[in-house]
């Protein structure tokens, strides 16, 4: 029997996957790759804790919340269960199965008394595992079981990035709010002294519509800015499976994230990222379903028997019943359907192939994500200090227009005109902070983050 196993082996139908232990060369694109020691030896971004990325304590508690009740969340770990529950059964299926089958018999002819005859047997039933169909059928299921696991994970990753990201949205437009409130306030002077002017005739009439309809402008965005707040709000809400609700948050101006943010080597992505794992756990459950469609092809070995008791013994009923007991060896050989297995064979194959590009993509899409985060970081960063720099200047600007009118060296146009850009520079400047921030939460999820 050892010798058929060993036999068998060689055609597969035992062998075991084998996990990738290797990736793409330049896998973050070739500005990003750690060479050499150096790499071996660098820390990995996403291996970081939650709460040591995310400090701000509002935070923290949204996404404490987010993790107990999200609906999502909460799927994926009965899935969990489920899949625990189909591996057991799988374990079980290497033992012997035991029916209690009782039965009697009342019968009579022609009148004759009434006989009565019983057998109460408990049969068993057991199949041998010589060909590798219950091994590969229970490596199917569990990897099926890790998958589920690692389907968690990757729901938690999203999950705590999805929150931070919105988190940091409503920072950004409360920030945006506050700015548009502060420059309408100044604009409504500014229609004031406006029209002032007019009746003095320093402006025309031309520049009075002007303000006015400026100043209108920015009340819209105002009453944009508010409805925008309300709906992210809900959005955050929906995440933590509440009823629309003022959600407690910081300012913008008071948060830091990490600025370490050291991607690791490439090949951690094969057991940091919950969507890699998940993608080659699926290629190894369809390995284990390849080799189930070879062990189709070798016969079924059963073992059976019964033992019980019986007053039935062939003609004669005898009182009390007398021990009863059978044993029995089947081997089933698949004759005539050998062409549905070759076909099964094929379409197993063929789902390996599947999942194994399938996987290759997901590595792929896996190590442009870090590329791109880096980038959007590097270029955020950079931009940030020509903000900074644009919002000095035209906050120069528009003081030196204010004076420069109040000499009569130029129009109040061009002082309104100044007000206006610099509106524009420092609401971009409020965006251009929020999505430093967000690629700093996209590659803390692109490197696998989110772990407690």
């Amino acid at each position: 029997m050892s010798a058929a196993a060993l036999v068998m082996s060689g055609c597969g139908i035992y062998s075991k996957y084998k996990p990738a232990e290797e990736v793409p060369e330049g896998l973050y694109g070739a500005d990003y790759t750690a060479t050499g020691e150096a790499a071996a030896d660098t820390v990995n971004f996403g291996n970081a804790a939650w709460k040591t990325v995310f400090t701000d304590p509002y935070l923290q508690r949204l996404i404490d919340t987010a993790l107990v009740r999200n609906a999502d969340l909460q799927t994926a770990q009965l899935k969990v269960k489920e899949a625990e529950a189909s591996l057991m059964s799988a374990r079980l299926s290497y033992l012997p199965s035991f029916n209690f089958t009782p039965n009697g018999t009342l019968s009579s002819f022609d009148g004759s008394p009434v006989s009565k005859t019983y057998t109460i047997p408990v049969q068993a039933s057991w199949e041998i595992d010589i060909f590798g169909k219950l091994t590969n059928a229970k490596r199917q299921t569990r990897v099926g079981y890790e998958l589920s696991e690692a389907n968690v994970q990757a729901v938690k990753t999203s999950l705590v990035a999805g929150v931070a990201n919105v988190y940091y949205t409503l920072l950004m437009l409360d920030a945006q709010h506050r700015i548009a409130v502060e420059t309408e306030a100044v604009w409504k002077q500014s229609v004031e002294t406006t029209r002032a002017m007019k009746k003095a005739g320093m402006v025309t009439e031309a520049a009075l519509a002007q303000t006015e309809a400026t100043y209108y402008s920015i009340r819209t965005q105002l009453l944009t800015l508010s409805e925008q707040i309300n709906t992210t709000q809900n959005a955050l809400c929906l995440l933590l499976m509440e009823t629309p609700r003022a959600i407690e948050r910081g300012r913008l101006e008071d948060q830091s994230l990490p600025t370490d943010l050291a991607v690791g080597i490439p090949i951690q992505m094969l057991s940091n990222r919950p969507d890699v794992r998940m993608a080659e756990l699926s290629l190894a459950r369809s390995f284990y379903g390849t080799n189930a469609a070879r062990a189709a092809f070798y016969p079924t070995i059963t073992l059976g028997g019964s033992v019980g008791w019986t007053n039935s013994a062939g003609a004669a009923i005898v009182n009390p019943g007398k021990f009863l007991w059978s044993a029995v060896a089947s081997l089933t050989q698949p004759l005539f359907n050998r062409a549905a297995n070759i076909a099964q064979l094929r379409i197993a194959k063929a789902q390996q192939e599947e999942a194994q590009l399938a996987f290759q993509k997901t590595l792929l899409s896996a190590g442009i994500e870090v590329n791109e985060a880096l980038e959007a970081y590097q270029t955020a960063q950079s931009k940030a200090t020509l903000y900074d720099r644009q919002v000095e200047a035209l906050e120069t600007a528009t003081r030196s227009t204010q004076l420069l009118m109040k000499h009569g060296n130029t129009t109040y146009l061009e002082v309104l005109t100044a007000q206006q850009t610099l509106l524009s520079a420092q609401l971009n400047q409020v965006a251009n902070r929020v999505t430093e921030i967000q690629s700093v939460i996209t590659l803390y999820r692109a490197l696998g983050g989110g772990r407690m």
